[in-house]
């Protein structure tokens, strides 16, 4: 079969684009079976049937095409367009983590320079912008668990890659967050094990840096986990409550008004020591960073976040006071004033926010007391001029007649 050009479509692609629109799987399934059909078939605009079904978010779609072989790296659209760029264009995260690990190219830029990520933010789409720029594929950690050259053992045993990689993939980098992915898996839970995967961390980073394309995103998140699983490790020698210990450190916040101030010197310590000193992010993330002083906005955690995943602290979505995964609702039932995911992590903030959380509470309640009077004071303002302008209109109907009286003639 002649390769795909623009616009070159027998009847039955044609008719395959139309079933893709109207979401039938089951009718695409059977017309991606007739010989006429191609897979990377090109509309007019140059679009596949994969472009369209990640554009119209139709993950059903998106599935079943990739297994009969859809190109998800296919350039051929006027404007440079890829099936990764209609998903994160789509909004939809599951279509964009599939084309991610049916192996879409992240790098590639559109015809106005763009990429797949930067097409995402500039309309808003920013829960893809993170699962894009999280993305790390298996196959690349696999490298490492293979012996190379002269090796006679690999760098890292293959049973640590999953849980290894079930870390790096994390969307939210809160330190908290990270040590619980440790804990939760024994096989991590070890000196021996943390070692060995943070000397793989700081590989990528390495590689990342010094690669033709070089990635500063990722080698900055890879130094961060890196130091992550160097401090769990340094906690498992020589403390006897472990990583539990670590996380309360995280946790604990100063007297006055609870800020986690281990946590945030922690974060720009690890920040500081990215060992590549000339890189772009680095000189960023310092110039917001080091002039703020420890306990105000924005905190080092949230910089390097926006920096590395793409979210924004502006944005309408909460974070767990305690994890910091995103979309958090339950709040405190008494100061009302910190969110969590669940009861397991307001439990495990408890210890020191029971400190200020009255504190917090009486904040609360002074603010939305003045708000109330502030709002009180407003209406009664507004009240007054609309009392003063009917006695103005009042007046004026009085000394100036709008109509003329007519008497009955005599």
């Amino acid at each position: 079969m002649s390769a795909p050009k623009k616009g070159d479509l027998s009847s039955t692609e044609k008719e395959l684009f139309q079933v893709i629109t109207a979401g039938d799987v089951q009718e695409a399934s059977r017309l991606l079976g007739c010989k006429d059909v191609r897979v990377n078939c090109l509309d007019e605009y140059g679009m596949t049937p994969l472009m369209h079904a990640a554009y119209k978010g139709k993950a059903d779609m998106c599935k079943l095409l990739l297994q009969h072989g859809a190109d998800v790296n296919c350039n051929e659209h006027e404007h440079g367009y890829t099936a990764l760029m209609f998903a994160g264009l789509s909004g939809k995260t599951d279509i964009t983590w599939m084309m991610l690990d049916a192996g879409a190219e992240t790098d590639v830029v559109n015809s106005v320079g763009r990429t797949a990520a930067q097409m995402a933010a500039f309309v808003g789409q920013h829960d893809c912008v993170t699962v894009i720029n999280n993305f790390f594929s298996r196959a690349r950690l696999d490298y490492y668990t293979k012996p190379q050259g002269l090796e006679k053992e690999p760098k890292l045993p293959p049973k640590l890659a999953g849980p290894l990689h079930k870390v790096i993939m994390s969307t939210s980098l809160n330190p908290v967050k990270l040590v619980l992915l440790v804990k939760e898996n024994p096989l991590l839970a070890e000196v021996e094990a943390l070692d060995k995967c943070r000397r793989v961390m700081e590989l990528i980073c390495e590689k990342c840096v010094k690669q033709q394309d070089m990635n500063e995103v990722l080698a900055m998140k890879m130094h961060f986990i890196s130091c992550v699983l160097g401090k769990c490790a340094s906690f498992l020698k020589e403390r006897e409550d472990k990583l539990d210990g670590l996380i309360k450190c995280l946790l604990k916040g100063r007297e006055s008004d609870g800020f986690p101030v281990f946590q945030e010197k922690f974060v720009r310590e690890c920040i500081r020591k990215f060992p590549y000193c000339n890189a772009t992010l680095l000189q960023q993330l310092v110039r917001s960073i080091a002039p703020v002083e420890i306990g105000n906005d924005p905190t080092a955690i949230s910089v390097l976040t926006q920096a590395i995943t793409g979210q924004v602290g502006f944005m309408d979505s909460e974070f767990c006071t305690t994890c910091g995964e995103k979309g958090a609702e339950k709040r405190c039932s008494i100061c009302k004033m910190v969110i969590y995911c669940d009861q397991t992590c307001q439990k495990m903030h408890w210890f020191t926010h029971k400190k200020v959380c009255k504190k917090l509470q009486e904040q609360r309640e002074k603010q939305e007391a003045e708000s109330a009077k502030l709002r009180e004071n407003k209406y009664g303002q507004r009240n007054d001029g609309v009392k003063q302008k009917e006695q103005q209109q009042h007046s004026s109907r009085v000394l100036t007649p709008t109509h003329t009286c007519r008497f009955p003639s005599q």
